[in-house]
Order: C-alpha cells, then sequence, then structure tokens
C-alpha cells in the first residue's frame, strides 16, 4: 500500500510518498517519490507522478485525502498562536484545534443533506461504540442496520435494540438543541431517555451502587444530589476559564466518579460530554470500544490523583482526532 509520510524537522514538514509491503513476514518500506514541503500542492504533485504509482493512489484516496486535509488545518492553526493549556500538549491541543477549525469553517456550513448523512454515521460508530462498552453485543454492521435503515438484528434482545435506538433519540435530540444548558433537569432527561424501556428508574439513586466491573468507590446515596450540585455549580464556574475538552473530560470523570444513577451512567456521561464540546463548538467524540481497558485505566488513575487528569485528557484528546477526520472530513 501506499501512503504520505510527513517528516518534521525544526518548524519544517516535508512530505514523501511512502510505499510499504510484506515480504517474508516481515514490513518493508520505502520512499518513492519526494512531494515537497506544502501541504497545499500535495494533490497536485500526486497528480504528476508517474502513471505507475496511480492504481495504488487510487487504492489509499481515501486515507491520502484524510492525512491531506487534517494536516492543511493542523498547519492553519501552527500558524496560530493558540494559548497553552495545563492538561494538553501543545501537539495535542494543535490536533484538537484542527478539528475544530473544519467543524465549524467547513463541516457546519455545508448543506444540510450532507450534515445529516455524516451525521448518522457518526451516530452510527458512536452507538455501536458506547454501548459496547457497556456489554452491548450487536456489532458495528448490525448497528448501521438497524439506525440507518430501522432493520432489527436477529438474535438480540430488545434491551440491546433501544440501548442503540436511544442513544440515536438523544444524540439527534442534541444536534437540534445545542444550546439546551446543562442542568439537574437535562441530566434526568438524558437518562431517563437513554434508559427507555431498558430501566424504568428515575432520578438520581437514592441506594448504594457497586460497579463490580471497575474497581471503585462511589458517592454515598445520601450525598448523590449534593455532589451533583457541587459538580453543576463547578461546570458553571470553569466553563469560561477551561479549555471545552478539558471542561468536558473532567466533568466527565467527576460526573462517573458520583455515579448518580443506579445503572446508565457511562452511557449518560458520555453523551454530556458530547453535548458539552458541541456547545462550545467541538466536534463530538467517540470512545472506542476497543480502548475500553485504556478508558477505565485513565478514568481510575484520575479517581486516585487529580494530578493524572493530565492522562485522561490527552485520551479524550486522542479520541477525538482519531475518529474526526475519518468521519467529517
Amino acid at each position: 500500500m501506499v501512503y504520505i509520510y510527513k517528516k518534521t524537522i525544526g518548524n519544517n514538514s516535508y512530505y514523501y510518498l511512502r510505499a510499504s509491503v510484506r515480504k517474508n513476514n516481515k514490513t518493508i518500506t520505502k520512499d518513492i517519490a519526494y512531494l515537497g514541503n506544502d501541504i497545499n500542492k500535495l494533490k497536485k504533485k500526486l497528480d504528476e507522478l508517474p502513471a505507475k504509482y496511480i492504481k495504488e493512489i487510487r487504492k489509499a484516496y481515501k486515507t491520502i485525502s484524510r492525512f491531506i486535509g487534517a494536516n492543511h488545518y493542523l498547519d492553519k492553526i501552527k500558524s496560530m498562536k493558540i494559548k497553552k493549556d495545563d492538561y494538553l500538549n501543545k501537539d495535542t491541543l494543535e490536533n484538537v484545534e484542527a478539528c475544530r477549525l473544519h467543524w465549524n469553517k467547513v463541516f457546519l456550513k455545508s448543506d444540510e443533506k450532507t450534515k445529516q448523512e455524516i451525521f448518522m454515521n457518526f451516530l452510527v460508530e458512536f452507538a455501536f461504540n458506547t454501548t459496547s462498552i457497556e456489554g452491548n453485543t450487536i456489532k458495528l454492521a448490525e448497528a448501521q442496520k438497524l439506525l440507518a435503515e430501522n432493520l432489527a438484528p436477529k438474535n438480540k434482545t430488545l434491551r440491546e435494540i433501544y440501548d442503540l435506538k436511544n442513544t440515536q433519540k438523544v444524540f439527534f435530540d442534541f444536534i437540534n438543541n445545542p444550546e439546551k444548558k446543562l442542568n439537574h433537569k437535562l441530566i434526568y432527561k438524558t437518562h431517563d431517555e437513554l434508559l427507555k424501556g431498558i430501566d424504568e428508574r428515575k432520578g438520581y439513586r437514592t441506594q448504594d451502587v457497586r460497579v463490580f466491573r471497575i474497581n471503585f468507590k462511589s458517592t454515598p446515596a445520601p450525598y448523590v444530589l449534593t455532589d451533583m450540585n457541587l459538580l453543576i455549580k463547578w461546570y458553571n464556574q470553569n466553563q469560561n476559564k477551561l479549555h471545552p475538552l478539558v471542561l468536558a473530560g473532567l466533568f466527565h470523570h467527576k460526573f462517573e466518579k458520583i455515579h448518580p444513577f443506579m445503572d446508565g451512567n457511562g452511557r449518560t456521561g458520555r453523551m454530556l460530554m458530547n453535548h458539552i464540546l458541541m456547545r462550545m463548538g467541538y466536534p463530538p467524540l467517540i470512545i472506542r470500544n476497543r480502548q475500553r481497558q485504556d478508558y477505565i485505566r485513565k478514568l481510575n488513575k484520575a479517581d486516585n490523583n487529580t494530578e493524572n487528569y493530565k492522562e485522561l485528557v490527552e485520551f479524550m484528546a486522542k479520541e477525538m482526532t482519531e475518529s474526526y477526520w475519518n468521519i467529517f472530513l
């Protein structure tokens, strides 16, 4: 396969077309063409390459297009003076801001039909992953048919089907009403709609809860409302002080630590995190099921020491940037 390789020397970037082949259980890579140092001229440079490369370039068209698009906006961000952040490394912050720039300048200005189609693509990936983290066994292809075509998978429980359909309803409600203020009412409603047909227990829990798969101590039942009041107060005090990704990531951790509901805390927390991001002009993110163990590890480390918040936020940033260009470009 072929792909574009970026080599950075000092403040300068140089681009190469690189080929990678598997031979005798070894991967052999070779630079086959130098494409210059201007991201804006890469497509022209590719068009000028000898005909023998056209077939391979065509096969890798999507990968190459994503690379060019992501690096185009990254270069724009690098040319700006981005304020430093205590929770995000410089490179990570620039990559997040590149996503934000494309989100606001390109994606949100697309025609409505295109936006809805791409939002559906995101929703399928998000719903599949956020429910899989909690044990839902519906596969990605089945989720796509269920959510995009309303074709229910065979041999799956109604609980699992509701799990994804409820996620779809809540996500598009947030898309259509991004100005909704984060408060107790919104948190109640988000949880109730995500758990509709799954668990009818409403409101903050009045009993203690144990999470057997994750070793942590949640807020004792008598103090749940107090801690949720403190969380909302913290959010209101920091929404104009912290970077939106930091705000959303820390809110998510604090919410999960309280564990305010008997069930559905993870799904509710991840949905609220995306609501915060979109409300503040940033794209939503997907925490992938294959990263589940690392995700839980980062949450647990932050439980033990808030100095570990940086690791958690860096993790969230990586999940955003790795999913964004695959879906929204």
